[in-house]
């Protein structure tokens, strides 16, 4: 397996990883501001790995794409994402809460995540079944 197979396949993990971590940080008591300031962080950690990985495969199709904002356009445009403007407003939600905190902000942005979250997943899987389950095979 080459070098960037391989860094596929690490990508897949760790992302499947945040996931599962922000999965859980959902199903936690959102009355509580410490579980929403930590499931807030767990999306924008999980959003972070997710272009990252999709950067890798759209470089890995020889599509070159530098920014979040360019590699969600060229994954929607390849057919990855189904819904462009859900993913570019998910950028955008991790986008403020990195550089600004106001609870009524936070409070919008998690019941965004909780609309984001079963595309997220769903996108996931359907991404791991062409390319790793891909990768095992080969």
């Amino acid at each position: 397996m080459d070098d960037l197979l391989r860094k596929v396949k690490q990508s897949f993990e760790n992302l499947e990883r945040a996931l599962n971590r922000l999965e859980d940080a959902l199903n936690e008591d959102q009355d509580n501001s410490l579980i929403v300031d930590g499931t807030i962080q767990r999306f924008e950690f999980t959003i972070e790995i997710y272009w990252k990985t999709l950067k890798r495969l759209l470089a890995q199709e020889g599509i070159d794409a530098k920014t979040p904002r360019e590699t969600l356009k060229e994954a929607y445009q390849v057919g990855w994402l189904q819904n462009e403007q859900a993913w570019l407003q998910m950028l955008k939600d991790r986008n403020e809460t990195s550089h600004a905190y106001d609870e009524d902000m936070a409070r919008k942005i998690l019941s965004n995540i909780i609309g984001y979250f079963p595309d997220m997943k769903s996108t996931f899987y359907t991404l791991k079944e062409q390319y790793i389950e891909g990768l095992d095979t080969e």
